[in-house]
């Protein structure tokens, strides 16, 4: 399929799904699947683009953001080819929401941006869907840390929120002492999820997203850990427990 002249990328983006989904020209692996199946690729393509932006990998990063318009393109033509909407159609709403959310560039409605004006926009948005709870419209498919959050924000504009870090804090060790106290595996797995959305809902008091804290100490983790494994010569395994520690400080003091 070659390039027309005249044909903008996004037209020929759109125009090589058209014509990968074509039922007799058409990719057999691209006409076996639904929403639901490049779901699952569409939240994978998003994590590349920050595993991009967090290496500073500009290189990557166009080609990520490439992955990702690509599963845009892929779930509108299925949505076109449904009857539903087109690719047009997604810009068009897009580009509507974003003049709306924006009242003080493109309204001439004054003043500044701030995340309690934009929360109040995005409650005026679910207002006029009809959302009766300020828990709707939250994500399933978040990640668990994020959707806390989020969950937890939505309550605290209702005024369900602790004033201050030292409620989230004794909440803490409410649920340590009921996690320890759990007998069953069931039990145990429902006092973990509310000590984890406890630490959440602390960490979130100081002003920090819990998702981003916890995905900068996997990397410190990661990267201590793989030089304990260098410094110990392929031997680390063999080594115990005292001995490991005692990399892990040395790691840490020469960090």
């Amino acid at each position: 399929m070659s390039e027309k002249p005249d044909q903008s990328p996004i037209d020929r983006l759109l125009a090589i799904m058209a014509h990968l989904r074509d039922p007799v020209r058409g990719c057999e692996w691209d006409l076996a699947q639904d929403f639901a199946s490049i779901a699952p690729y569409t939240i994978e393509e998003a994590y590349e683009v920050a595993d991009a932006i967090g290496r500073s990998d500009m290189t990557d990063l166009r080609d990520e953001l490439g992955d990702l318009l690509l599963q845009v393109v892929f779930h509108a033509r299925m949505a076109e080819e449904a009857g539903h909407f087109a690719f047009a159609d997604v810009a068009a709403a897009i580009s509507a929401k974003m003049e709306a959310r924006h009242p003080h560039i493109f309204a001439n409605a004054g003043g500044t941006m701030d995340n309690a004006r934009w929360e109040d926009i995005k409650a005026d948005e679910r207002a006029a869907k009809g959302v009766a709870s300020a828990m709707d419209g939250v994500a399933l498919a978040l990640p668990a840390l994020m959707r806390a959050e989020k969950l937890q924000k939505r309550a605290a504009r209702t005024g369900f929120d602790w004033p201050d870090p030292a409620g989230s804090e004794a909440k803490i060790i409410e649920e340590v002492a009921e996690l320890n106290a759990a007998s069953s595996i069931d039990h145990k797995i429902e006092e973990a999820g509310d000590l984890l959305f406890a630490v959440v809902n602390f960490v979130r008091a100081h002003g920090i997203s819990a998702e981003d804290a916890l995905r900068a100490a996997n990397t410190k983790f990661e990267r201590r850990f793989r030089a304990m494994e260098d410094l110990a010569g392929g031997e680390f395994p063999k080594l115990s427990l005292e001995a490991q520690e005692e990399l892990w400080q040395r790691v840490k003091t020469d960090e």
